[in-house]
This record gives structure tokens, sequence and C-alpha cells, in this order.
């Protein structure tokens, strides 16, 4: 299995509308070539894991670098994994207060903690990665 982290650049800052659009499509299209993982965006940048058969997570890497909404794609991990670290994960979206978000089913504290639950410290790069993202966006 493969797990590939890389960051981008929007070229116009994306929408709620965009972004919600995307995930709806990701959900559909990840779920069928069984891929998982996780994407963030703040201020006009992206880092994304995607993790699962070497040749779907392949496939979609290819239409990320060919989407001209985006710039400056860099992958800063690639590696073959035996495990995922996003298995559970759905995608979701929405805008919400702090107060809000602890309300939603599912709610992870994620973003202020950088814990995964059952992550091991063999992925530290990927959780370096994810974790900077997350103080650059404060």
């Amino acid at each position: 299995m493969l797990s590939i982290t890389y960051l981008s650049s929007a070229v116009e800052q994306w929408s709620d509308d965009e972004l919600e659009e995307l995930l709806r499509h990701a959900r559909g299209t990840n779920a069928t070539v069984e891929v998982t993982g996780m994407l963030l965006y703040s201020g006009g940048n992206f880092i994304q894991t995607l993790e699962g058969p070497d040749e779907a997570v392949d496939a979609i890497m290819a239409k990320v670098e060919d989407d001209s909404r985006h710039q400056g794609v860099l992958v800063v991990r690639r590696e073959e994994v035996a495990d995922r670290l996003f298995s559970g994960w759905s995608m979701g979206f929405r805008r919400v207060s702090p107060g809000e978000a602890e309300e939603i089913p599912g709610f992870t504290d994620y973003l202020d903690t950088g814990t995964i639950e059952g992550a091991d410290t063999r992925r530290h790069a990927v959780m370096t990665f994810h974790r900077v993202f997350r103080e650059r966006i404060r």
C-alpha cells in the first residue's frame, strides 16, 4: 500500500462551495478505489495525505498535478506502508466555531493536538508535515 503526502497552493483562493464540491467528488472517487487520507486547506494552501493501492494513489496524484487550480505541487513523502494512518477518516467540510465543532458527531481535535488514534512513531515524518501546516495557519 502506498502513502503520499503532498503540498500545493491554489492559483486562487477556494470558496466554501468549491471546497464542498471537491469533497463530494473525492469521497465518491476515493471510496471506489479504496483510497483514504486527509486534506487540510487554509489560506490557499493544501496539504494532503493519500493512502491506498499504489495504482489508485498514483492516479489521484496525476490528476492533482494536472489540475490547473493547483500550483507548486510538491510530494514531500512517498512510502510503502503496511497499515493506513487515516483508515477511519471521512472527509467533511463546514466552517464552525470551536464550540460548535465539539458538538459535531465524529469531531476530532486533530488540528489542535495532531493526535491520531493508533498512529505510531514510524510515520513521524508525515505527522511533522501536518503539524507544521497546522502551526502556519494559526
